[in-house]
């Protein structure tokens, strides 16, 4: 008889429920993870509580983190009771873009916790290379936060970084958050952070930006060029993914500077005549971010993320984490999300209560 475990399952449009299903055995070359906590992204909420889900049943997470249960045969890198981070992607290696290394951009990828069975579960099996081991001075908590962290790193160089820099972050959400540590891990000069929310803005001083301004003051632009010596900044990167603040990057940004597109789209974006016209005068390098890999998989972002973490170059304060729920009431972390601004922070699903 097939050993059962308990997961969320997302079953149709708004429906997610607790219950037993197969508990998957490690394959040849698989590990099989007992997951401690999941982190909920934003690419999960619509497919919970809207029809971005890609079959049903299914079982999302992917911002894992857990212990080793079991291997399968020929894995060598990680044995039973290692404490690992969960890595989502698995490309192809075959199309031109994974032969070059570029993993983010391949076309044939699976992705665990949307395409494959994921992390809302008791157990989740991956391949070995989906995996990263970690130090036991990192918590479970803050091994859960790695697959974020790699994304703002991995936008933090899709920019010809150097420290001593002006670096604008807009949008002050959990990639905002780690975009703002790792550029000033690297030395940023002036690091300001754009929200609506307060509360964020206030979070970033206590994290370490040099200055928050809220972009619904009438005199935002002013504040910032005020703080720029009226030249703009050097990279500017827009974290959250909506139109409005995609064009304050071109207000933002300086003569010859750069400027990236981390956060995800949600709503339709048109550009204006003069926005076009100071792409062209600024002569600013305008470009975007996907995903958080690199060649040798799973990349740099990873080790690095993994390393940070262990010395303290990226500092793990509680405020990151917004609520705890245990994987039974999964329900009602993602419930928190129908209610505009609820969500203030990271939520983590415990899937050992």
């Amino acid at each position: 008889m097939t050993e059962k475990m308990m997961a969320g399952v997302v079953h149709a449009n708004d429906d997610i429920r607790y219950e037993a299903i197969d508990k998957p055995e490690p394959k040849v070359g698989e590990v099989l993870v007992k997951v401690k906590y999941t982190g909920i992204c934003g690419s999960d909420v619509p497919r919970v509580l809207g029809d971005a889900c890609h079959f049903y049943p299914n079982v999302l997470g992917h911002e894992f983190s857990g212990v080793v249960s079991e291997v399968g045969d020929r894995v060598e890198s990680v044995k039973p009771g290692d404490r690992v981070a969960g890595v989502p992607l698995i490309p192809c290696m075959k199309c031109e873009d994974c032969k070059r290394g570029n993993f983010s951009l391949c076309k044939h990828y699976i992705f665990i916790g949307s395409r494959k069975f994921g992390s809302f579960a008791e157990y989740v099996c991956v391949p070995e290379q989906n995996v990263i081991k970690f130090d036991d001075s990192v918590s479970f908590e803050q091994a859960a936060l790695f697959e974020p962290t790699t994304i703002a790193l991995h936008g933090l160089e899709r920019l010809d970084y150097h420290g001593g820099k002006n670096v604008a972050i807009v949008g002050g959400g959990t990639i905002g958050m780690f975009t703002m540590l790792w550029a000033k891990a690297f030395g940023a000069r002036e690091l300001t952070v754009f929200d609506v929310v307060p509360e964020k803005l206030e979070f970033a001083r206590e994290l370490g930006a040099t200055s928050t301004i809220n972009s619904k003051d009438k005199d935002w632009l002013a504040q910032a060029l005020a703080l720029t010596g009226g030249r703009g900044y050097d990279y500017v990167y827009e974290t959250a993914g909506s139109a409005l603040t995609a064009k304050m990057l071109f207000q933002l940004v300086c003569n010859r500077g750069q400027a990236c597109l981390i956060g995800t789209p949600t709503s339709e974006i048109k550009f204006s005549v003069d926005e076009w016209e100071c792409l062209n005068r600024k002569e600013f390098t305008l470009t975007g971010s996907w995903m958080s890999y690199s060649a040798p998989f799973p990349g740099h972002e990873w080790t690095l993320t993994a390393d940070a973490y262990r010395t303290g170059m990226i500092p793990f304060d509680e405020g990151i984490i917004f609520k705890k729920f245990p994987l039974s009431q999964i329900d009602r972390a993602f419930d928190m999300y129908r209610m505009r601004g609820a969500v203030k922070g990271k939520i983590l699903i415990d899937s050992e209560t």
